[in-house]
């Protein structure tokens, strides 16, 4: 699965270096966004496999955006983690109300981040191909 895109979107710098890093050296094509905005802008231009979406972002909240990408026809086979570093009761179920596939809490463990990553992949894979959606025009 190396090679696949991913945008990551978190309005801290440290954060996103981090994780840039270590998935750049996993193999993995990565792109960053600083908010909503200029995730959009990315995504004019990218179509991720996997989306790593910060819930706390300035201006527009990230569960917005997903609710947003999600509601798209285009976007829909994108896997969407969200993060958070303020892991509170109901976040998760909030994420996955919002369209998110999965929930991350921060700090990121930086040692098991790229398994999870790995396995939210391949479980994208195996649902597509057991849904026919990776066919086109369906």
């Amino acid at each position: 699965m190396a090679g696949e895109p991913i945008l990551v979107v978190d309005d801290n710098p440290l954060n996103l270096k981090l994780t840039r890093v270590l998935l750049a050296g996993e193999g993995y094509q990565v792109r960053t966004a600083v908010d909503a905005r200029e995730a959009l802008e990315e995504l004019e231009t990218l179509h991720p496999r996997l989306i790593l979406m910060d819930i706390q972002l300035p201006g527009r909240d990230g569960l917005d955006l997903t609710r947003q990408l999600k509601a798209d026809p285009a976007m829909h086979d994108v896997v969407i983690l969200a993060l958070t570093a303020y892991a509170m009761k109901g976040d998760e179920q909030r994420a996955r109300d919002a369209g998110c596939d999965g929930y991350i809490a921060k700090p990121i463990d930086t040692r098991s981040l790229p398994g999870v990553i790995r396995g939210y992949l391949r479980e994208s894979v195996k649902g597509r191909n057991a849904n026919g959606a990776n066919h086109s025009g369906g």
